[in-house]
């Protein structure tokens, strides 16, 4: 502690300051230091007060209660102001198209009349890059993406069946959140049966990931129901489907489908029979295939047959296809 009290160290400021003529006066000094021409510098606690004082008022934002519930389009799927639109999609989407791409792209999905593929429009922009730019608008909301699935043009309807799986796969993480699951499958189911998963791409890329996911745990009428439908790409969503389940080391649908498209002999459903046959085989158990085949392969097209029996030895393989 400082030898001398506050009132003597302030009488020697004083006197130094004013001399010792003044020292009486350094009570009064000690009050007001203007008296000798000096202004006394305001305490430290003082000068930070009055900076408080002149600073404005600080802007408090409203913060939106985490508990509200949301009624953007991410959960309603209801295009709100300033959300992306499919115009911005298609645009994107323009950009980048190649017309030479275009021409191959229409041969290699066959849309030539009488072909599977018929009056299907590509403006020639490959899947990567359409899977790119989907990712860019993964905000879209359902209604935009309806929008895309319902357009002529092939690219598009592979960018909105890409945000499909996006919104589906965000829905199913941690507690999945089953109301907006449905939403997607309801859109999705809508899109098949109207006819805009029209192409062996659009259902491989999408079936797996949106209606396989959704029936795992639930009863799985819904595909014995689109087995049997008249439309081929209907059929071919209810086998490529169960590559989830098979995914999750269950064959059990996979089977019956299979038993059930036996005599379908449309290209497209006996490459996916097949598919789905030689995956059992592979992520399962090869003894799960070879009993199927032992029942079946003298039923099965010659597609079929030579899908499930690529990763078999050349014995096995040539027996099975000798029947």
């Amino acid at each position: 502690m400082h030898p001398l009290s506050a009132d003597a160290r302030r009488d020697r400021r004083c006197a130094a300051r004013c001399g010792p003529a003044l020292r009486q006066c350094a009570s009064r000094c000690g009050a007001d230091d203007s008296a000798h021409g000096r202004t006394r510098p305001p305490d430290h606690r003082q000068r930070r007060g009055a900076r408080l004082q002149q600073r404005p008022p600080r802007r408090i934002a409203k913060q939106r209660c985490r508990f509200r519930a949301r009624t953007d389009s991410r959960r309603t799927g209801v295009t709100r102001p300033g959300a992306p639109t499919a115009q911005q999609v298609r645009a994107a989407l323009a950009e980048v198209a190649d017309p030479a791409d275009a021409i191959a792209l229409q041969r290699f999905f066959k849309t030539g009349p009488g072909e599977y593929g018929a009056g299907d429009v590509f403006i020639g922009v490959r899947v990567p890059v359409t899977r790119s730019i989907a990712k860019r608008f993964a905000a879209l909301p359902l209604d935009e993406i309806d929008l895309l699935l319902d357009s002529p043009v092939h690219e598009e309807r592979l960018a909105g069946l890409v945000l499909l799986n996006g919104r589906f796969a965000r829905a199913s993480r941690g507690v999945p959140d089953e109301v907006e699951q449905r939403r997607i499958v309801d859109r999705y189911l809508a899109a098949v049966r109207r006819g805009r998963v029209n192409n062996w791409d659009l259902v491989d890329v999408s079936a797996e990931n949106i209606i396989g996911p959704w029936l795992l745990d639930r009863p799985r009428d819904l595909l014995f129901e689109l087995a049997q439908a008249d439309s081929l790409w209907e059929r071919r969503v209810a086998l490529l489907s169960t590559f989830a389940f098979i995914k999750a080391g269950d064959a059990s649908t996979t089977f019956a489908l299979s038993e059930l498209l036996l005599d379908d002999r449309r290209d497209l459903i006996q490459k996916a029979l097949g598919w789905m046959l030689r995956e059992v085989g592979k992520r399962i158990d090869r003894t799960l295939l070879t009993g199927f085949l032992d029942v079946n392969a003298a039923k099965l097209g010659r597609t079929a047959l030579s899908y499930a029996t690529e990763h078999l030895d050349a014995e096995t393989r040539a027996d099975y296809r000798s029947r």
